[in-house]
């Protein structure tokens, strides 16, 4: 079981944000610096206000090891988000993932945060009320070949672990959106806020070896177990439920006889979202 710090430092650290135009990247871009980290930003397209971001793809094994030099850790977010081909999957969130890792191997960093996903289970059945919740080590299930991605991300970052010593927490992030929207998205919703606080803990735990964990708000209606997350010092101070009656009415309760509700993953598991690019 990770640490969790008794105190916090009071020196700022750096932190590579990986990722940073995207849609998680640009709330941490300003959620995370009050946290006390000096962010080092890259993307593979300019990061909107920001001249000194790093314009670069994780194939370029030279500007990467160059972004990932002289930082105490990196938050990593880049990578295809949605469903998409094979072949794309496999070149920006399998082999881009793996680079980053070289390339803090090879620098010398020892802690990366990786964003994985809900969609590693996305395939489990949603659990019926009353039901336990799913705990991280529930046989993984992906949805997508962007879901099989983030599973091969989690058992990179075990291997990095075992045999180099790079200490990864491995955070299956729900729906990082300022509000929920939809009934689905009540279970899973992970605020802003609440995401900050998530990738900070996860920074500064001690001890963790590599240690996967659900990513979520302190939702009423959460269907994963949070004591692993809680147990890295994260304290999650909102609920998706202040949005429950207006989802509701506006799209009934859930319905898991419906194929775009019946599993964790959602529409991902019959009708996925194209990546536009």
């Amino acid at each position: 079981m990770p640490e969790a710090p008794a105190d916090r430092p009071a020196e700022r650290r750096t932190v590579l944000l990986t990722g940073a135009a995207g849609g998680v990247g640009t709330l941490m871009r300003e959620l995370l610096p009050p946290h006390g980290y000096d962010l080092r930003l890259l993307d593979v397209v300019p990061v909107p206000g920001e001249p000194a971001a790093i314009t670069a793809d994780l194939a370029d094994h030279d500007a990467l090891r160059a972004a990932v030099r002289g930082t105490d850790a990196i938050v990593h977010l880049a990578g295809i988000s949605l469903e998409s081909t094979f072949d794309k999957i496999l070149r920006a969130n399998v082999e881009g993932t793996y680079n980053l890792y070289e390339a803090a191997r090879a620098e010398g960093v020892r802690r990366i945060v990786f964003a994985s996903s809900n969609h590693v289970v996305g395939h489990t059945p949603w659990p019926a009320p009353g039901a336990p919740p799913l705990p991280v080590d529930a046989p993984r299930r992906p949805d997508t070949f962007y879901g099989l991605s983030k599973c091969f991300g989690e058992d990179l970052a075990q291997l990095y672990w075992d045999k180099f010593g790079i200490e990864t927490v491995s955070i299956r992030i729900g729906s990082c959106f300022p509000e929920p929207t939809s009934v689905r998205m009540l279970s899973v919703w992970l605020s802003p806020a609440d995401g900050a606080r998530l990738f900070d803990a996860a920074l500064r735990a001690e001890n963790v070896g590599h240690t996967v964990v659900y990513g979520s708000s302190a939702n009423t209606r959460t269907v994963w177990d949070l004591a692993p997350t809680r147990a890295l010092g994260f304290e999650p101070e909102d609920d998706s439920e202040v949005f429950a009656a207006r989802l509701i009415a506006e799209h009934g309760e859930l319905d898991t006889s419906r194929p775009d509700q019946a599993h964790i993953g959602g529409a991902f598991v019959n009708d996925p979202p194209i990546w536009p690019r």
